[in-house]
């Protein structure tokens, strides 16, 4: 049976913080709503002390931000952004149209169409985050998208210049810095200055997130997403030190950040709290990585592996990395987890940062029912069909009205009888509400 060596933050008060975001978050859209522009530079000058005419980026001012770089800087950025380009190319390769004969003159199909405009927020106000530029600019022009436009929060009171030329390198059409809830808001309900988009997506703080889980509907949205989880299933085949190290690593995001150690090995969970111990001393963002360890850090050892599998999933976190003599049999079988990552020579960094696939994924459990981010995201499956000669209109039409008239819509099933007249040349009657079978018979 799994026992806990360290447990996380009681759950009723992580419900009574999810409860104040989701309030303010409410009023604060609904302000924008209302007053658009105005509202936004408000909230812009309270949040950001940033304030401008115009939150978009001119052509001059995007190459006086790419010229801040170094051509090393610039190098790396691109050799990120072609990681991220070739897999989304990849996984886009394996989508395909449909056209599909499935009765004698019946075609049916579906058809790829990319979403026509997509708006990504860049979160940048504590750590200017440009992998997300590449996360969500690039896959979204891989799938074809029309427009894009980028959000991300002025850094030391300027735009972030990385932000800016990862954005730019990526193909964004447009380029605001803006932040947190004004920036996700402006994006989809539109204001006086800034065209409404049809899609959300990128990371965000608990604010972000919770914006736009209230504009979904209005909006499509990539996922629901939280502060970054990080799960580590491990045996003795690895060292505490790597596990403390990969465990803060993570935690570092933000002070609500889970990061929780599943082990067979107590030897290797008390090895790994004391090395989080002792690196939490000298890591320079080790006072919020702290917070986060103490209140939502967990380490759980379980008996077997079969055991540590069952713990996995019922976590279904975000990012799970898995070091163990067994790598690829936790890959076959776990089910529930935002991105893997198997072995000791692969961390999340690589994912968060260059490897190339998205580091956009799901958290809060939501790995139980999507993926994370990725190409066909950004692409709608729309169907189409077909009927094509007079006798397969009529064969379907006698069905359509039978089965239409046992759920009582009469109307519908006239669709279906007036087809059944024209191209089958019965003299059925006019569908009516006499009885479930009465145009049928």
């Amino acid at each position: 049976m799994a026992k806990w060596l360290k447990r996380s933050k009681d759950v009723a008060a992580r419900a009574e913080a999810d409860r104040q975001v989701r309030v303010t978050v409410e009023g604060i859209l609904a302000d924008i709503e209302k007053r658009g522009d105005e509202a936004v530079r408000e909230l812009s000058r309270k949040f950001d002390n940033w304030d401008r005419d115009d939150f978009r980026l001119t052509p001059a001012e995007i190459d006086a931000c790419m010229a801040q770089l170094s051509e090393q800087d610039l190098s790396d950025i691109a050799f990120a952004q072609q990681q991220v380009r070739n897999f989304a190319e990849q996984q886009k390769a394996t989508l395909s149209e449909l056209s599909v004969e499935t009765m004698p003159g019946v075609t049916l199909g579906h058809r790829l169409v990319p979403i026509a405009s997509v708006g990504c927020y860049v979160p940048g106000g504590k750590y200017p985050l440009l992998a997300s530029a590449h996360m969500s600019v690039l896959t979204a022009k891989v799938a074809g998208c029309g427009r894009v436009i980028t959000a991300a929060p002025p850094f030391h009171g300027k735009p972030a210049p990385a932000i800016v030329a990862a954005q730019h390198m990526a193909g964004a059409d447009e380029i605001l810095v803006l932040g947190g809830i004004q920036a996700v808001a402006a994006m989809a309900i539109g204001t006086q200055s800034i065209t409404p988009v049809d899609m959300l997506v990128g990371p965000g703080n608990a604010f972000v997130a919770e914006a736009k889980r209230q504009l979904y509907g209005r909006v499509g949205i990539d996922l629901f997403a939280g502060p970054t989880e990080t799960l580590l299933i491990a045996d003795e085949t690895v060292d505490g030190e790597l596990c403390a190290t990969d465990l803060l690593g993570q935690a570092e995001h933000g002070p609500t950040s889970p990061a929780i150690l599943v082990t067979n090995s107590e030897k290797l969970a008390r090895e790994t709290m004391a090395q989080i111990e002792r690196l939490l001393d000298i890591l320079p963002t080790g006072e919020t990585a702290r917070r986060s360890w103490t209140d939502f850090g967990e380490i759980i050892v379980c008996d077997s592996y079969e055991e540590m599998l069952a713990e996995a999933d019922r976590i279904a976190s975000e990012h799970v990395q898995v070091m163990t003599d067994r790598d690829l049999w936790f890959r076959d079988h776990l089910t529930n987890f935002g991105a893997l990552f198997l072995g000791p020579r692969t961390n999340v960094a690589f994912g968060d940062k260059v490897i190339g696939t998205n580091h956009t994924l799901p958290t809060q459990k939501a790995a139980r029912y999507t993926g994370g981010l990725w190409v066909g995201k950004f692409i709608k499956t729309c169907t189409w069909q077909m009927v094509e000669t007079d006798e397969a209109s009529a064969m379907v039409g006698e069905y359509c009205s039978r089965l239409c008239m046992l759920e009582g819509f009469v109307g519908h099933a006239e669709q279906a009888n007036i087809r059944v007249r024209r191209y089958g040349g019965r003299n059925i009657p006019y569908a009516t509400a006499a009885g479930p079978r009465a145009a049928a018979e």
